[in-house]
């Protein structure tokens, strides 16, 4: 039932007996029909991660009502919690530099619904991509980023995700690090595309570093942006394996297409609510 409205419940709390019987007791006494449904209780910490989806019309209420009725037993056991409705797109702003590559795909995957979002604007401290972007029929702001003006840059770049009310910036090859205020104002809602299998090779020019050192395999990494720079939590990574006769500009040619898929399986899992935040971890639910 891939188009059904579904309403996605995502929670964690400390870990005890009862929740799952808390919460599933919840949508039954009230029709709910459960269609997905992903548990995990990580032994080292004791909390607890739950994502349910429910079908929208098999309850008598609406998602207002949802939260008014089920806010008892989230503060019952602690809960840190959110419900999602699958028929209100999420805002998608994505911030690039001069590199296309990660955008174009992005593109491709929202222009043939394999991405089921908005795009309101994307935002540069280039004008390179200014007439692909137009071309699509969204907005492109110009907000260059020097030295002297990164706190004003990083205040209008707010200013605007805040406008168009945007629920997740997307870092798609930005190559600026953006200042503590944004990343705190934002916390776990702007994601990073870095071209490296983090905690390796942080920084600039991953790819030659990689090269330098004589690694056999590169990556790309996916993650939520923090203060620390590329210490965001994980959300997704893989890697292509190379040989000694690879130079940096085949490491680099090799690392865009890991790039885009990892950062398009990354905000898919954010997207979808599949990814909870947990200390600098993450529990995905694929």
């Amino acid at each position: 039932m891939p188009n059904v409205r579904r309403y996605t419940l995502s929670l964690s709390c400390p870990d005890r007996t009862g929740i799952v019987a808390a919460v599933s007791s919840f949508i039954a006494a009230n029709n709910g029909w459960i269609v997905e449904a992903n548990h995990h209780a990580d032994a080292t910490t004791k909390h607890f991660f739950m994502r349910q989806e429910i079908l929208a019309d098999s309850l008598p209420f609406d998602i207002a009502q949802f939260r008014v009725l089920f806010t008892p037993i989230a503060e019952q056991f602690d809960m840190q919690w959110r419900i999602t409705d699958s028929a209100v797109k999420k805002r998608v702003v994505l911030l690039v530099s001069k590199q296309e590559h990660c955008l174009y795909d992005i593109f491709s995957r929202w222009q043939s619904d394999d991405l089921d979002v908005d795009i309101p604007c994307v935002i540069s401290n280039h004008e390179t991509l200014r007439g692909f972007v137009e071309w699509h029929g969204i907005p492109f702001h110009y907000v260059p980023v020097t030295a002297a003006t990164k706190d004003e840059a990083y205040a209008e770049i707010a200013q605007l995700f805040d406008e168009v009310q945007g629920d997740v910036m997307v870092l798609a090859r930005y190559m600026q690090i953006l200042n503590p205020a944004l990343c705190q104002r934002y916390a776990g809602r702007i994601i990073n595309i870095h071209h490296s299998f983090l905690p390796s090779f942080i920084g600039a020019k991953p790819y030659h570093q990689a090269f330098e050192r004589g690694v056999k395999l590169i990556g790309a990494t996916c993650h939520y942006v923090t203060e620390d720079l590329d210490q965001g939590q994980i959300i997704e990574q893989d890697v292509i394996r190379i040989n000694h006769s690879d130079q940096v500009d085949d490491l680099v040619r090799y690392g865009k297409d890991i790039e885009k898929a990892v950062l398009a399986r990354g905000l898919r899992y954010h997207l979808e609510d599949r990814a909870l935040v947990h200390g600098n971890k993450t529990v995905i639910f694929r």
